[in-house]
């Protein structure tokens, strides 16, 4: 259900919708579904999506601003469903992008599916962190530091936390674990701040970022993708 809300929204997606018009029919058809939208009231925050444009890396609230020409907007989507979570997100261009922006957003996919590629039992979790960095170093950008994929299932976060840089954290990929993937990429420095709004997370030097994200299942031999 989760790809499919993430579906309908790419179809909702046009010059002169508002975030906040989007949130509204996205919220509708998880309703219909059955589902509830996770984010929705979750340590507070105000709507059922997050919608993150340009500049904003990740947890964007929706709001009155039109989508214009040559925007980028990550919607991030998470439904809950028959006691489980299911979470993905993807960056869409709006109208026509410059090619910088559509290079970001290609490169962001291509980290994504790297990741995803080395998934299997065995793995362990710090190689999806050296994957992702150096896939963007060699494109020319920066990785967030700040957030990280997480495990998921019945609770909507939990461990393992998935780092999405080089690292040295323990823990080994085994059958049966649930987890997201969801790599944020930077034209520019990673360093982020924080609107007054206490959620939408910026970066610091105004330059673009774009997500994609997966929930996924280690399966005997490799990975599912659920989303």
């Amino acid at each position: 259900l989760a790809a499919k809300t993430l579906a309908h929204a790419r179809s909702l997606i046009t010059e002169g919708i508002t975030t906040e018009a989007l949130d509204d029919q996205i919220h509708a058809f998880i309703l219909k579904h059955a589902a509830y939208p996770s984010p929705l009231n979750y340590l507070g925050f105000p709507k059922s999506i997050c919608t993150s444009i340009s500049n904003v890396v990740c947890h964007g609230i929706p709001d009155s601003r039109p989508l214009k020409d040559g925007d980028i907007i990550n919607v991030d989507i998470t439904v809950y469903l028959d006691g489980y979570h299911g979470d993905t997100s993807d960056t869409f261009l709006v109208g026509q992008v410059d090619d910088p922006g559509k290079r970001l957003v290609e490169w962001t996919h291509r980290a994504l599916e790297k990741a995803i590629a080395i998934c299997r039992p065995g793995t362990a979790f710090s190689d999806i962190g050296r994957t992702v960095e150096d896939l963007a170093i060699k494109g020319g950008y920066t990785v967030n530091r700040e957030f990280s994929g997480h495990g998921i299932g019945k609770e909507f976060h939990c461990l393992p936390l998935i780092l999405h840089h080089a690292n040295d954290e323990p823990g080994i990929m085994e059958e049966g674990m649930v987890f997201t993937i969801e790599p944020m990429l930077c034209q520019g420095r990673s360093e982020i701040i924080t609107w007054p709004d206490g959620w939408t997370m910026a970066t610091k030097d105004h330059g673009r970022s774009a997500q994609a994200e997966h929930t996924l299942l280690i399966i005997p031999g490799g990975v599912s993708v659920l989303t």
